[in-house]
């Protein structure tokens, strides 16, 4: 069966460092996911958490990071912490260009059909804007708005 790959393409008007410090530093990504920081040291082979800072600390996502390059590269192994065995992977690329950079983020290794592609192709988008929007204006978005609609399950 041939792994499913999402890819996300956008330009941000911030600087690549601050763009590095949005994804890999929890107090920032709680400002645009919706609570949720993304906690490692950011080493090659360390654990990363994606950690809802509102629920208690409660972990939602798990993984390794595969290569870090600052402020540049991000690749990470992806998992629910409700289904390890269903591992895929997500990569960030940036790329600076003039007063802005190009944020790629390319989600692959995901299983047709699973909670997790399903998931991430509602997720990614919401996240993305929130972050651009968080980046050019210093507020995020509601990445919950209309969550009735989402095909993730919401744990209460």
């Amino acid at each position: 069966m041939k792994k499913k790959e999402l890819v996300y393409v956008t330009f941000i008007r911030t600087t690549p460092k601050k763009l590095w410090d949005a994804i890999t530093k929890p107090e920032f990504a709680r400002k645009y996911w919706g609570g949720m920081g993304n906690v490692s040291t950011w080493k090659k082979g360390a654990k990363w958490e994606h950690v809802d800072h509102d629920e208690k600390g409660l972990v939602r996502l798990v993984g390794k990071v595969l290569e870090c390059k600052p402020p540049k590269r991000l690749s990470l192994s992806w998992a629910s912490v409700d289904d390890l065995k269903d591992v895929s992977r997500v990569t960030f690329e940036i790329e600076p260009i003039e007063d802005m950079v190009r944020l790629n983020v390319i989600h692959d290794r995901l299983k047709p059909g699973s909670s997790m592609a399903k998931g991430v192709a509602w997720g990614w988008p919401r996240v993305i804007s929130s972050m651009k929007t968080y980046l050019e204006t210093g507020k995020g978005l509601n990445v919950f708005a209309g969550d009735d609609e989402s095909p993730c399950e919401k744990n209460n």
